[in-house]
C-alpha cells in the first residue's frame, strides 16, 4: 500500500512549501506530489524614503516600516502570502511606471530567485531520505521554470512522462489548461488536451489502476466550479454566481479510461472529492494567501482506494 499527500496551487508562498516539504514525514507519506501553479502571480514594491523608513501598499493598505526588525518581518509577511518583494526607490519606480518590459523582467528574475531558493531547500531537507517531489508546474508558472526544477536533485519534473510510483501504480502528469480568459503560460484547446492525455495513456501498463495528476479538474465534476466573469473579468453577483469551468477533454478521458484517482488544483474554491465512475477525483482547494497548506491524503492499494483525507495545515 502507498500513502500519498498531494497539494497544490501554492503560488509562490514561502510558508506553503516549507509545510508541504515537512508534510511527508509529518502524515507519514511515500511519496509526495505537488500540482501545478508554484509560482506567485505580483511584485510588492518596498519603497525607501530614506534611512531605515520604507513605504509598502499591500492589498490597497499602506504601511509605513521604520527599523530593521520591521523591515524583515514585513518582507516574511509578503512571501507568506506568494507576493514578490522588491526594494526600490521613487525614481525608481517613476521609471518602471513607464517601463512595463523592465517590470516583466525583474518580476520574471524575482519568479525564478525564489524557484530556487525552494529547490535548494528541497534538496537540503530531503537529501538521505527516501522521499522525492512530484512535480509539474501549472498554467500560471512561466516556462522558464522548468529548467531551475529539472536541476533539483529531489524535486522530480514530470510533466508529460508516466511515473512508477510503486509495482503496481503508474502515474501520468500535467500542467496545461484548458483556454481562461487570462491567456496564461500553458494553456491550449481541449483538442490538444485531449491529444497530450491519450499520448500518455497510451504508454500505461494498467491505466485502471493509475493516478491521473492533472491540473484541470475535469468539466462538471464540482470540483471545477468558478467564480462566473463578466465583460470587465470581474466576478458577477459579488462572486456567488458559479460555473463549471474545467476540461471536458480530461472529463472525456478519465470515463473512457476510468483511472484509480484523478488530483486536481486549478480552481483554488473547488475544494472536495467526487467520482466519475469508478475513478475518485479530489481537489484539495488553495488557501495559499493565508499561509494555510490545503491537501489530501490518499492510500492507494491494488485496484482500490484504501481511504483519503482533505487536510487543513
Amino acid at each position: 500500500m502507498t500513502k500519498l499527500f498531494f497539494a497544490t496551487d501554492i503560488h509562490g508562498s514561502d510558508i506553503c512549501w516549507s509545510k508541504f516539504l515537512n508534510a511527508g514525514k509529518f502524515y507519514g507519506a511515500d511519496v509526495l506530489i505537488l500540482g501545478g501553479d508554484m509560482t506567485g502571480k505580483a511584485l510588492v514594491p518596498f519603497i525607501h524614503l530614506g534611512g531605515k523608513n520604507y513605504r509598502v501598499t499591500l492589498l490597497e493598505q499602506v504601511f509605513d516600516i521604520s527599523n530593521d526588525d520591521e523591515l524583515q518581518d514585513f518582507i516574511k509577511r509578503v512571501r507568506s502570502r506568494g507576493y514578490y518583494p522588491y526594494l526600490t526607490s521613487p525614481d525608481e519606480i517613476a521609471e518602471l511606471e513607464k517601463d512595463p518590459e523592465r517590470v516583466h523582467q525583474i518580476f520574471m528574475n524575482e519568479v525564478l530567485k525564489v524557484i530556487q531558493q525552494w529547490m535548494d531547500l528541497a534538496d537540503k531537507k530531503l537529501d538521505g531520505t527516501d522521499m522525492n517531489v512530484y512535480c509539474c508546474p501549472g498554467n500560471d508558472d512561466m516556462s522558464e521554470v522548468d529548467d531551475i526544477v529539472r536541476a533539483s536533485r529531489r524535486v522530480l519534473l514530470v510533466e508529460g512522462q508516466v511515473t512508477s510510483l510503486d509495482g503496481t501504480h503508474e502515474m501520468i502528469a500535467s500542467g496545461w489548461s484548458n483556454r481562461t480568459p487570462w491567456d496564461t503560460h500553458r494553456e491550449e484547446d481541449e483538442e490538444q488536451l485531449e491529444a497530450r492525455y491519450e499520448a500518455m495513456i497510451a504508454k500505461l501498463k494498467d491505466p485502471r489502476n493509475a493516478v491521473f495528476n492533472i491540473h484541470v479538474p475535469p468539466y462538471k465534476s464540482s470540483l471545477d466550479e468558478a467564480p462566473e466573469l463578466d465583460k470587465d473579468l470581474r466576478p458577477k453577483m459579488a462572486g456567488q454566481a458559479l460555473k463549471p469551468v474545467g476540461s471536458t477533454a480530461l472529463r472525456k478521458v478519465i470515463e473512457k479510461t476510468q483511472p484509480l484517482l484523478g488530483l486536481h488544483g486549478h480552481i483554488h474554491e473547488g475544494r472536495g472529492a467526487t467520482r466519475i465512475g469508478r475513478t475518485l477525483c479530489i481537489n484539495p482547494g488553495s488557501m495559499y494567501e493565508q499561509g494555510t497548506l490545503l491537501g489530501a491524503i490518499v492510500k492507494l492499494g491494488k485496484n482500490k482506494i484504501e481511504n483519503y483525507v482533505l487536510t487543513t495545515g
